[in-house]
């Protein structure tokens, strides 16, 4: 195993954001049946069951860690776990990364501290609403091809979407509590600003400048990712793999909590695939979509604890 390797998850465990917890790290996502984009979160649905009680207004929205040279990670502490999507930073030599964007409550590109005519690229892992947030901000947005229409306006539109869990999809509210997440009545502890609308939370697309796809490469100069196509959580989910760096963002294909594989757009059958591959790949450190960074070993772990859940049930190995 490299040193970065070891050093970058000592230095993630040791930056944890301690809040009380509310539930494993995870992530959420819908479309209508039109295939408009509610990701994750819902349409207002006239208040039904939501609490009078008003919520504080936050201090620092977004919480930034340097957890080694050239890699930060930024959160909204303010947001339930369950919907709070780790911001990946990576200095470059050409131009810097910025992997997912968080809810978009509040600007993203000011806690990133990108120097003035510096060229900064977002890649989405996937788009569901609590990573794509701050999609908007950046000149260069990449995607993965299968979900690009989902933050293009010429195919997605503005959609207004709804802090409250009451208005999540309810097969998909069930799916997730059964899966052991703790699901409050509002996915957030506070507000940005006094007045904020937590049913009117935009959704605001913005057309992607590159289309990834499985094998691509993003050079940063310095370092140089892989893309790898991860379906199963979502149709166009992707990981970016460091060779060697021994360094892979997982997004949510793969994160230490109970993974999500009944969302509308998710395969299992796909997701079996995804963890067949991860089973196999040799890494140092993964830095997840949500929660904490982790190794090869639990890597592993996850996969075939995965295939061993979902194998039998679709005349795989296991059967």
């Amino acid at each position: 195993m490299h040193c970065l390797g070891r050093d970058l998850v000592s230095a993630f465990r040791g930056a944890r954001i301690r809040l009380v917890r509310r539930g494993a790290a995870g992530a959420a996502g819908h479309r209508t049946s039109q295939g408009r984009r509610v990701s994750g979160l819902g349409r207002s649905s006239q208040g039904r069951g939501k609490s009078s009680a008003p919520l504080p207004i936050a201090g620092a929205w977004w919480n930034r860690v340097e957890v080694s040279p050239g890699i930060a990670l930024l959160r909204e502490p303010y947001v339930a776990e369950v919907l709070r999507c780790n911001v990946w930073w990576i200095a470059g030599k050409h131009f810097d990364l910025v992997v997912d964007t968080g809810l978009g409550m509040t600007p993203l590109w000011p806690h990133l501290n990108i120097a003035p005519g510096r060229e900064a690229v977002v890649v989405l892992t996937h788009t569901h609403a609590d990573h794509t947030g701050g999609w908007h901000e950046f000149g260069q947005r990449w995607v993965h091809r299968d979900e690009a229409h989902y933050v293009d306006p010429a195919t997605a539109g503005p959609d207004i979407v709804s802090l409250w869990s009451a208005d999540l999809d309810p097969a998909e509210n069930a799916h997730m509590q059964q899966a052991g997440y703790f699901m409050p009545e509002c996915f957030v502890m506070a507000v940005p600003h006094d007045g904020f609308e937590l049913d009117r939370l935009p959704h605001r697309p913005a057309a992607p400048t590159r289309l990834l796809g499985e094998g691509d490469v993003i050079d940063l100069g310095d370092r140089a990712f892989e893309v790898l196509h991860l379906p199963g959580h979502s149709p166009g989910s992707i990981g970016l793999y460091d060779a060697r760096a021994g360094l892979l963002l997982s997004g949510d294909a793969v994160y230490d909590g109970p993974l999500l594989d009944e969302l509308a757009g998710s395969d299992i059958d796909a997701y079996v695939e995804t963890m067949r591959r991860l089973a196999r790949m040799t890494v140092d450190t993964v830095l997840p979509g949500h929660g904490e960074a982790f190794g090869q070993e639990r890597l592993h772990s996850i996969a075939i604890d995965y295939l061993r859940r979902r194998e039998p049930q679709r005349g795989g190995p296991g059967t």
